[in-house]
């Protein structure tokens, strides 16, 4: 099957399924043949990993840390920026001492930060919850996304 390199993808969509079986994926991972080494998931850095090869299957200017301009003084690196879709991706994983007070603030200032890059008319955050931290994730989901008007999606996964 061809696969037309130009044909339009909905960015939103797309991000959403890959999100929603980022731990599918996870756990297929640690079930390799002959019990060979794997990636763990254990800290924000193995997320990221693996989401920037799952991300490869569907665009094609992908840049990880790229700086930010300025804000309140300090320069911040954003884990992916989708150039051609101008979507900054923000990757959190939980961990203790992140609760849903933490994790809400650390959210508005990158969105704060976020809207100041260029190249950004969309940010996209996604928490990954493998443990169930977060007490109330819709409530999270929803507070964040409505305060932002359509700027920020946060999605967090799995939704427990």
């Amino acid at each position: 099957m061809d696969v037309n390199p130009k044909a339009e993808i909905n960015v939103e969509e797309t991000l959403e399924r890959i999100f929603s079986r980022f731990h599918k994926v996870a756990r297929q991972l640690r079930n390799r043949h002959d019990n060979r080494n794997t990636l763990d998931i254990e800290d924000e850095y193995d997320v990221q990993d693996l989401l920037h090869s799952l991300l490869q299957l569907y665009f094609d200017d992908i840049r990880a840390e790229e700086w930010t301009p300025s804000y309140a003084g300090k320069c911040a690196r954003v884990d992916f920026l989708l150039k051609n879709e101008k979507t900054v991706i923000e990757v959190k994983k939980t961990r203790k001492g992140l609760n849903d007070k933490n994790l809400g603030d650390e959210l508005i200032i990158d969105t704060e930060r976020y809207k100041s890059h260029p190249d950004c008319e969309r940010l996209v955050c996604f928490i990954y919850d493998p443990e169930g931290r977060i007490v109330n994730p819709n409530g999270v989901m929803s507070d964040l996304n409505i305060s932002h008007k359509g700027f920020t999606k946060v999605y967090i996964y799995p939704n427990i």
